[in-house]
């Protein structure tokens, strides 16, 4: 494992932070990735998968709230962030035993079980966040969360390949549900290796600040006003319009493709393989050039990703789709996640990063159901001038309208956003040609460059 510090202290809780990446990459592989492929399998229908998609994650987003206050109240992060590790573990076993337990109600009571998966994430998120920001050195935040991600997305890879040859071999001998609790036992297990690394990290013991509550009418001018606010409301639009599509391929994919779990595997795993390839240089490029530079190159690709699924349902037309999904989202997601670091003071991240993601995951909910509802109702044929059109799924309008509303998000919004720190200027076409590029003699000057001092002048 590469060094992030030299303060002895701080880089054995950097360490830890990795093998609890690790773990938590297991849970997310082989038990996060097949829960709406085990609702399919309890004949869940697209609105219900919407709810699954949505719904928990809406309620369970309210305990980041009530995180940031104990966080605040308490003064110790680390407590709360195991205390929630330790729920999502649990969580699991109530994934499992409830709809089996109860198989007229399975669908509702699984929505259930995900929520308290979801109310032990979130319990932790914002504390874990703040936990970070302080830990990780600011010159090495996008090396080393990339390294992080990098190993999360190899380590997902390879638990998401588990889990398919698990579930295509049971399935074959007509023992899919012990196939599931297989994988989900494992997830449960997973999460507790997560729960003692997280135990031996260092806490810094930095009180949050509260919500400042009641406001002003001048006040919440001026937080509206801010580059924070404009950055959240653009993520929680964006979190709506991708939302609107991205709950239903795995529907699409098993129910209207009748893809086998290895095909599905093999599909969903290509994205997370691309993540592993790339994130290392995104990591470097959001250190030197920026982290808005990143979200707009990335930006551009994000729009078109839904649209290009009904362009054709070849399987490996539709592998190299997860290709693309992951070299764009591996930038984003890195990208917007150092920003959040970048806009937000160390006394005031966790309170930020609780309303943040709340705003977040209302987004995610209102464009779930929406897809869910769209996905019902559309049709898969239409007559014009007396002629019937027909094609393959309903769900084709679901991811036409995504397109269209992650444009609009794309394109009204993205450019109102400014660059935090002092960076180097590089356009868009550079960008992509360091990422994708694989020389190693390139790979060295890159280094080297992004080690020279930076200007003072900022990108927009």
């Amino acid at each position: 494992m590469p060094s992030f510090s030299q303060n002895t202290e701080t880089e054995r809780s950097l360490q830890h932070s990795l093998k609890d990446a690790r773990a938590f990459a297991v849970m997310t592989g082989i038990g996060e990735t097949y829960l709406s492929a085990f609702a399919l399998f309890l004949r869940a229908t697209t609105p219900q998968i919407g709810l699954l998609a949505s719904l928990p994650p809406l309620f369970a987003s309210m305990v980041q709230l009530l995180s940031a206050w104990l966080g605040q109240t308490t003064g110790h992060r680390k407590r709360i962030i195991i205390t929630g590790a330790t729920i999502q573990a649990f969580a699991w076993l109530l994934i499992i035993v409830l709809p089996l337990m109860f198989s007229m109600y399975a669908v509702p009571l699984l929505i259930a079980g995900v929520f308290v998966y979801h109310a032990g994430a979130h319990l932790s998120a914002p504390l874990w966040s703040s936990l970070m920001g302080d830990i990780v050195p600011v010159k090495r935040r996008g090396r080393f969360f990339s390294f992080r991600t990098q190993l999360t997305a190899v380590t997902t890879f390879a638990a998401l390949i588990l889990g398919g040859i698990i579930l295509d071999f049971m399935t074959r001998r007509e023992m899919t549900l012990i196939g599931f609790v297989m994988l989900f036992m494992t997830a449960a297990t997973a999460r507790a290796v997560s729960v003692y690394h997280l135990s031996k990290m260092q806490d810094t013991v930095e009180r949050a600040a509260p919500p400042q509550l009641p406001v002003s009418r001048e006040w919440l001018q001026r937080v509206l006003q801010s580059n924070a606010a404009r950055f959240s409301i653009f993520f929680a639009m964006l979190q709506f319009s991708v939302a609107i599509a991205s709950p239903f391929f795995t529907v699409y994919m098993l129910r209207d493709l009748e893809f086998s779990y290895l095909q599905f595997m093999f599909c969903t795993g290509a994205a997370i393989f691309t993540q592993f390839l790339t994130l290392s240089q995104w990591g470097k490029i959001s250190d030197v050039f920026g982290n808005r530079r990143v979200m707009t190159v990335t930006g551009l690709f994000i729009p078109i990703m839904p649209i290009m699924w009904t362009v054709s349902a070849n399987f490996w037309y539709l592998i190299s789709m997860q290709v693309l999904s992951g070299f764009c989202w591996a930038g984003f997601t890195l990208a917007a996640t150092n920003f959040v670091y970048d806009l937000i003071s160390p006394q005031r991240r966790a309170t930020y990063l609780a309303v943040h993601n709340v705003l977040a995951n209302i987004g995610i909910f209102c464009g779930a159901i929406l897809g869910g509802y769209l996905g019902y109702i559309m049709p898969s044929e239409a007559t014009m001038f007396g002629k019937t059109y027909h094609w393959l799924s309903p769900l084709y309008g679901v991811f036409a309208i995504s397109f269209v509303a992650r444009a609009i998000v794309i394109l009204l919004l993205l450019p109102k956003l400014r660059e935090v720190r002092n960076v180097r200027p590089i356009s868009t076409a550079q960008v992509i040609f360091r990422v994708t590029r694989i020389h190693a003699l390139a790979g060295l000057f890159f280094d080297i460059v992004g080690t020279r001092p930076r200007n003072d002048r900022k990108q927009d």
